[in-house]
């Protein structure tokens, strides 16, 4: 399977809070939740559909795995109008976790990584299939793109400025060069782009 992230992103790169009520995620003070909820017009709605329609499984971190669970595998199809494609899909793929400490998961579908992420990653990754998917999850982004894990990463850019919150990408991380596979905007100003990883960025020298 091709690993693919799919991140709703503000333009100076946090990914927390994006979605659902403003008190969904409060860490270190973080007062500015839901600042992507209702953003997108109606293609990109459809493109958020398609793309859980493509997937063959979901690759989690905890945290992401949890608010989900609280709503997508709890709720019912009339309650979220216009996403029932994404509530199917989530509730009949498979669903893998990555955590140290979650030992008894409840939502059906659901297998908890061993100690030895990298190996369960790349296993995974070796199955057939299409796409494993990763949704939201920031942390474990991080950590796929550090250990050259990604496929392919989808950007979902918000035209928005927080100033706070957590960011996608590390103050100091690895540098990754990205090659553009799709790009797109639509009516509201949200971008939607694609890129593979293409090893490390080259830098100019000095004459």
């Amino acid at each position: 399977m091709k690993l693919t992230t799919i991140t709703q992103v503000t333009i100076d790169g946090v990914v927390q809070g994006n979605g659902g009520a403003s008190e969904e995620d409060r860490r270190n003070g973080f007062e500015r939740g839901g600042w992507a909820l209702g953003k997108g017009d109606g293609s990109t709605q459809e493109f958020i559909n398609e793309a859980y329609q493509r997937a063959d499984a979901y690759l989690f971190g905890r945290r992401t795995y949890e608010l989900f669970h609280a709503s997508w595998g709890t709720l019912s199809e009339k309650d979220v109008p216009g996403w029932e494609r994404v509530m199917r899909s989530l509730n009949s793929k498979p669903k893998y976790v990555a955590s140290g400490t979650l030992t008894d998961p409840t939502w059906e579908g659901t297998t908890v990584l061993p100690d030895d992420l990298a190996t369960a990653v790349r296993e995974l990754k070796a199955k057939p299939g299409g796409e494993l998917q990763v949704h939201g999850s920031g942390t474990l982004v991080q950590w796929l793109l550090a250990n050259e894990l990604v496929d392919e990463m989808t950007l979902i850019t918000v035209p928005v400025v927080l100033g706070q919150g957590k960011r996608l990408l590390p103050d100091a991380g690895p540098d990754i060069a990205l090659d553009l596979l799709d790009s797109r905007v639509d009516s509201n100003g949200v971008t939607i782009q694609t890129f593979r990883p293409a090893g490390r960025p080259q830098y100019p020298t000095a004459p």
